[in-house]
């Protein structure tokens, strides 16, 4: 008898779960809530909210789901994982305490401070005028962050002074975040290399995936406005095993024992944005669940089955977990949206080519912003597919990448096309 499992969301990131999982010799059925047109081919959507907890909860119920695994940090914080938790049904993902980590900034940033985590000094506010005064004393760069959350819109990186009062402005007086901009932090910029580092932590151990990069912004060569993410690749070049190492020791495993010591449980994913100065890694901002579009990447290139290391995570036993075994080679994901993300995306728009590409072999599109409608599959949100796929280097996966999505189009197509770039201009520095 296999394991009945319900996956929470209806992104990308939550394609890929679902995906990944059904290769389990495990699993029995997969139910995904709400799930999306992609979703729908190989599991079994339920158009429940990922935030109502109390449809999630009646539902496993009902199914007598055996676990779930939560994909968006809106769930997370909604409050699923203490109500499943209560119910005795076993979920992976943070308790709404420990997905302040993502919630909110500011608690992130005094848990870094107390246990010695590498990030950038900061100072926070509430008031108007304070913050004013001391944005004027500052000479730019640096950065204003939204305590909350705020869909991944919720920083300005501040060059000139009137950036600066224009986004303090933004988010104190005229509320443009609502309560997630009403306790802001001005910190220090940090210059480098971003990288996206994601764990597994059953609250006390921690077992690191590949690192990867996310391209935050909707254009080409880091332009345009910040959005949830236009693609990423995984692995990465400039961080190596002693880089990684590093990361695990200074940073991941020491704010995971930080909660531990402040009585906060942590299992779920730990996920570390993380700026690469030279061989000096400081975390940027911590997330509290998978990164979408990392994990499109990352679980296309993983070897292992996902689900032993889930149930590890919530047993409390990931110290006795195998280590995770990878595929050779890159893998990278480029993300097709709608015209007029990030702000206003048109719905509704037919998609074609993903018949021919289902038979690919060299890539896999996974959907986000989709819903089927009779045999045809439309658009409905901002980012609609991210188009993935594996190479033995760089400039193959990228190549194959970019080969499939030339096959796919619908009206108002924008993607970016330089994911994967830096990989390819990066030198190694002599040792």
């Amino acid at each position: 008898m296999g394991m009945r499992i319900l996956v929470v969301g209806s992104g990308g990131r939550e394609h890929a779960l679902v995906w990944k999982l059904a290769q389990s010799s495990n699993v029995e059925t997969i139910f995904c809530a709400p799930g999306n047109g992609g979703i729908g081919d190989i599991a079994t959507c339920v158009q429940v909210d990922a935030t109502d907890v109390d449809g999630l909860l009646s539902f496993s119920k009902k199914e007598r789901i055996k676990l779930v695994v939560v994909g968006p940090e809106s769930a997370l914080a909604a409050g699923v994982v203490d109500a499943f938790e209560k119910a005795d049904i076993p979920i992976f993902g943070p308790r709404a305490t420990g997905a302040r980590m993502e919630t909110s900034k500011i608690f992130a940033k005094g848990l870094m401070d107390r246990y010695g985590v590498p990030t950038a000094p900061f100072k926070t506010f509430t008031a108007f005028d304070e913050a004013s005064r001391y944005i004027a004393s500052r000479k730019p760069p640096y950065v204003v962050k939204a305590d909350g959350l705020a869909a991944g819109k919720g920083a300005y990186v501040v060059r000139e002074r009137e950036e600066g009062e224009r986004a303090i402005k933004e988010l104190l007086l005229d509320s443009i975040l609502g309560q997630a901009g009403h306790h802001i932090l001005v910190e220090e910029f940090l210059p480098g290399v971003e990288a996206s580092y994601l764990a597994f932590t059953d609250g006390r151990s921690i077992l690191p995936m590949a690192p990867s990069q996310d391209h935050k912004t909707l254009l080409d060569d880091d332009l345009g406005p910040n959005t949830g993410g236009m693609g990423a690749y995984t692995p990465v070049p400039f961080l190596d095993r002693a880089m990684c190492d590093q990361i695990d020791a200074a940073i991941m495993q020491k704010t995971i024992q930080g909660l531990q010591a402040e009585g906060v449980p942590y299992k779920g994913v730990l996920y570390g944005g993380l700026m690469i100065a030279g061989r000096k890694p400081s975390v940027l901002e911590f997330n509290a669940r998978f990164g979408d579009p990392e994990t499109q990447p990352i679980l296309y290139n993983m070897e292992s089955d996902l689900l032993p290391v889930l149930l590890a995570c919530v047993n409390g036993t990931l110290d006795k977990a195998e280590p995770i075994r990878w595929k050779e080679g890159v893998s990278i994901c480029v993300v097709l949206a709608s015209r007029g993300y990030p702000e206003k995306p048109e719905k509704g728009k037919p998609i074609n080519g993903l018949q021919d590409l289902a038979r690919s072999r060299e890539a896999f599109v996974f959907h986000a912003g989709t819903r089927k409608e009779g045999k045809e599959y439309v658009t409905s949100g901002g980012r609609v597919l991210g188009v993935t796929a594996r190479g033995k280097t760089y400039a193959d996966a990228i190549r194959n990448a970019y080969d499939a999505v030339s096959g796919i189009s619908f009206e108002g197509m924008q993607f970016r096309k330089d994911i994967g770039k830096k990989a390819l201009a990066f030198k190694p520095p002599d040792k």
